[in-house]
């Protein structure tokens, strides 16, 4: 069984001593918890930042119960899972482990019978708790206004020789040549040191960052199956992931390989990147990030290096990489031809010859539509003599309320297509396919382009390649005048008279208020 956990305790590893004292080498987990009794008990594993079930057990009338260990490369950060339910955690490792705690207070009261591991985690987390206490009343110092300057001062002073306590003692473990694992765990959270730049280094803030970046992972044994759970390995990735690494697609996946190449034979550390960097770029909401999920699907899902995904698991990622094909940025855009205004004339996206293209597929029922495309129709007024052409794709499912709408504006000079239903007909399209007057994909554009909403809006260069999706018209504008290294208006300027004029009246009443 697995079940999702919340976490109680944000530090990261409580070990249950496990046990068997006289058999050597062995790592089961034995604890008594006073005012137990006898009922079930759960272990959990963490995965990440998360917990999952992965074995039961029931206790005596004591309150004492077993679980079996774990081998080498399935130990890590583990928490028994207690009736209420209440949780603690453990380091699991290859040793005798013995536990006893009550209760009223699992982690308060626990006594590590046997296991170095988890005793050197508990003097950390007394150690920790101490502190703690010690600080508060220099934490109601500085929170009160009314304090002296000497108190202030007192108090700070007291912070950072705390502090300074807290960070020795850290370091400690994580240096220490035992090796303990949960000091593994610490040392993923310890900040590299950047040394001081080369003499000769004009950009110094630049060189501090490709030094940092260089050596983000050089606090990870990436030998160590067991480091995956915990959350300090996710958060690692995470922080690298979001913040370390530009959002560049490119660059992005260039990192991605990097590192999975660092991981090759440690099957969970490998698993574990990939499914974060797979979900996190698919889901992403910055624009082209999604380049990078279908990159990293062609090269590890498409070639058979993803060993633990079952056929049906696998097909499913693989068919999404395949529906985004045609909308990744940088890739040229499909050729879509589609019948006009008319209904006879059809017009290919590829035959306009234009600096930029800006296809937009809408609704004439889309009431956000019909916001953004006055916005593009003042980009058009000003960008078209620069050789800026709109292709504009109707979504609607009948003709009717596209042309009854398109009457009723000012677009006639953009490019309008729409797949009328009479020729998604299955004879008459097979016909118009077989004929090469279209094809299948400019036929189904909703699922070339994955369409899920409207409107949605790309930007292509002269040769139709990618520039931009899923973006918003005012930013497309501001797109283009960065790209021709212009400076762009106030965004007022791309807004309708009736826009412009509604925020002057609000702007009047706030100066009458004031």
């Amino acid at each position: 069984m697995r079940l999702k956990l919340s976490l109680f305790f944000t530090i990261g590893a409580l070990s249950f001593t496990n046990l068997l004292a006289q058999t050597s080498g062995s790592n089961d987990i034995i604890v008594t918890v006073e005012g137990l009794g006898a009922d079930s008990v759960f272990l959990a594993n963490y995965y990440g930042s998360r917990l999952y079930y992965s074995d039961t057990t029931v206790a005596d009338i004591n309150g004492r119960f077993v679980f079996k260990g774990k081998p080498f490369d399935e130990c890590g950060k583990y928490a028994v899972v207690l009736p209420g339910p209440v949780f603690f955690d453990m380091m699991l490792v290859s040793e005798p482990m013995e536990f006893r705690t009550t209760m009223k207070n699992p982690q308060g009261d626990m006594q590590i019978i046997q296991s170095e591991e988890n005793k050197v985690f508990y003097d950390y987390l007394n150690f920790l708790n101490s502190k703690r206490e010690e600080r508060t009343p220099h934490d109601a110092v500085l929170n009160d206004s009314a304090a002296s300057p000497l108190k202030v001062e007192i108090a700070r002073n007291a912070m950072t020789v705390m502090n300074s306590e807290v960070l020795e003692y850290r370091d400690a473990l994580i240096d220490d040549p035992r090796d303990y694992l949960f000091g593994k765990y610490l040392g993923m959270l310890r900040e590299p040191q950047i040394p001081n730049a080369p003499s000769n280094v004009e950009d110094v803030r630049f060189w501090n960052y490709m030094w940092y970046r260089d050596h983000y992972w050089d606090r990870v044994d990436f030998s160590d199956a067991r480091l995956v759970r915990d959350g300090s390995f996710h958060q690692m990735i995470e922080k690298w992931w979001g913040q370390i690494i530009p959002p560049d697609p490119d660059t992005l996946f260039f990192e991605a390989k990097k590192l999975l190449t660092q991981v090759v034979g440690n099957e969970d550390m490998f698993k574990y990147i990939l499914h974060h960097m797979t979900f996190e770029s698919e889901s992403s909401k910055v624009m082209c990030m999604d380049k990078v999920f279908v990159d990293l699907v062609n090269e590890y899902y498409v070639k058979g290096k993803v060993k633990w995904l079952d056929d049906k698991q696998l097909a499913k990622i693989v068919d999404r990489a395949k529906a985004l094909k045609y909308s990744v940025c940088g890739n040229i855009a499909h050729n879509i031809t589609l019948p006009g205004i008319d209904g006879t004339t059809w017009k290919s996206l590829h035959d306009i010859e234009a600096n930029y293209t800006v296809m937009v597929i809408w609704e004439s029922s889309c009431g956000h539509c019909k916001k953004e495309m006055p916005v593009l129709q003042r980009i058009y007024e000003e960008w078209h003599d620069k050789g800026l052409e709109i292709y504009a794709i109707g979504n609607d499912f009948e003709p009717e309320p596209w042309l009854e709408y398109l009457e009723t504006t000012n677009y006639t000079d953009w490019i309008h297509v729409s797949d009328n239903p009479l020729i998604n007909a299955q004879d008459s399209a097979a016909a118009l396919i077989y004929s090469r007057i279209t094809d299948l994909e400019s036929l189904n554009f909703r699922t070339t382009f994955d369409v899920f909403s409207t409107p949605k809006l790309f930007l292509l260069d002269e040769n139709k390649k990618i520039l931009a999706k899923q973006i918003g018209a005012l930013q497309l504008a501001e797109m283009l005048y960065r790209i021709e290294g212009l400076e762009p208006p106030q965004p007022e300027f791309f807004l309708s008279e009736e826009a412009i004029e509604k925020i002057r009246r609000l702007e009047e009443q706030d100066k009458t208020k004031h």
